[in-house]
């Protein structure tokens, strides 16, 4: 809003200084690269997290394979884990001792995370492995992927401008220090003869 506000400047007036020329100069540029500038770096951020994202994406499903596990045992005095790709914190998992199939056929013996609320033994669950049969994370998905490159180039945008904005303010701070110096100087050169009868004449 301030950059708006010096937009103000540009007005004609007989009392405007050159120093309200240049904030006004000032508030056009930040007016400009907050409006065009972010939006656009904002996009490009976007766009390229968006790829790398989607790489990833692709190359996680294509590294890791869902097989079904069955519990052996739940491991008793095991605390709750809440699933770091849950959606709702209500999601849980608990953590059994359970029997898996490799996508090389061979069998696998292991601790392993379930959602199952009570799991006892035989039930049957889902499990993400590479492809030797090594637990590994759920991969990203592509709506989730495409939902972090927003946020990364929304982010890139607010950050853009708040930089411009915060560079401005600088300027136009550095720009009333000088002007306040100026005046103490033309101050300083009219004090001793403040008041005089016929001064100036």
């Amino acid at each position: 809003m301030r950059a708006i506000r010096g937009l103000w400047r540009w007005r004609r007036n007989p009392l405007r200084r050159r120093t309200d020329l240049a904030e006004a100069w000032v508030a056009l540029v930040t007016l400009l690269l907050i409006v065009v500038a972010a939006p656009v770096l904002g996009s490009l951020v976007g766009a390229a997290a968006q790829n790398a994202l989607q790489r990833s994406v692709r190359q996680q499903h294509h590294d890791r394979y869902p097989v079904t596990a069955t519990v052996v045992r739940r491991l008793g005095g095991s605390l709750v884990e809440p699933d770091p790709d849950a959606t709702s914190a209500h999601d849980a998992r608990s953590r059994v001792l359970a029997d898996w199939t490799a996508p090389d056929g061979t069998r696998r013996h292991g601790t392993a995370l379930t959602i199952l609320k009570s799991p006892h033994r035989g039930d049957r669950f889902g499990v993400w492995t590479d492809r030797h049969g090594l637990l590994a994370a759920r991969p990203l998905d592509s709506t989730t992927a495409t939902t972090h490159a927003v946020l990364a180039g929304f982010g890139a945008t607010l950050l853009a401008a708040g930089l411009t904005e915060t560079v401005r303010r600088m300027i136009v701070w550095r720009m009333v220090r000088r002007r306040y110096a100026r005046w103490d100087r033309a101050w300083e050169r009219a004090g001793p003869d403040w008041g005089k009868a016929g001064t100036g004449s």
